[in-house]
């Protein structure tokens, strides 16, 4: 088993055409992102809240040690809010800032599976003319018939400190 893993993890990064993403539920849409960039998946329990942020920071949370702001996404993209469950999970993930690596945990209803993306597979987002920003969506692709939206955590995360998401 692991040399048939082997092979195909090898002849995938030989093609360079597939890209791997851990895709989850909000609001009853898929979403996804790089599943190189996610550092664990943990159960939703609270958030020590920081007093003068946004509304979608949650507060924060201490990881053995790191302190890990966390983001509601909901909040985030103006979505209708909804009762933690036994679902809701905090992904933290690895995002790129302008001088290094930051860690930063973002609130979602479900995680739902991972799903291989062959490049050719991935549209560009739609252009809505300037109305509404879509730099934070690196892509749109279809798995299983569902369609996924693809987002930039690098984009989306580190604008976080500065401005909402439009749309």
């Amino acid at each position: 088993m692991t040399a048939v893993q082997l092979d195909t993890d090898t002849a995938a990064a030989v093609a360079g055409t597939q890209a791997q993403y851990l895709t989850f539920v909000l609001a009853g849409e898929e979403y996804g992102v790089d599943i190189l960039r996610v550092q664990e998946i943990k159960g939703w329990d609270s958030a020590t809240p920081i007093p003068n942020t946004p509304d979608y920071i949650r507060g924060v949370i201490n990881l053995r040690g790191t302190i890990v702001p966390i983001v509601d996404l909901r909040r985030r993209f103006e979505m209708a809010m909804a009762d933690y469950g036994p679902t809701t999970v905090v992904i933290v993930l690895k995002v790129q800032g302008a001088d290094r690596m930051r860690i930063i945990g973002i609130v979602v209803d479900a995680v739902s599976d991972v799903c291989s993306v062959a490049e050719g597979e991935l549209r560009p987002p739609p252009d809505f003319g300037g109305s509404v920003s879509v730099d934070f969506i690196r892509g749109l692709a279809t798995s299983d018939g569902k369609m996924i939206i693809l987002l930039d955590i690098d984009h989306l995360l580190n604008a976080v400190t500065t401005t909402p998401a439009t749309g």
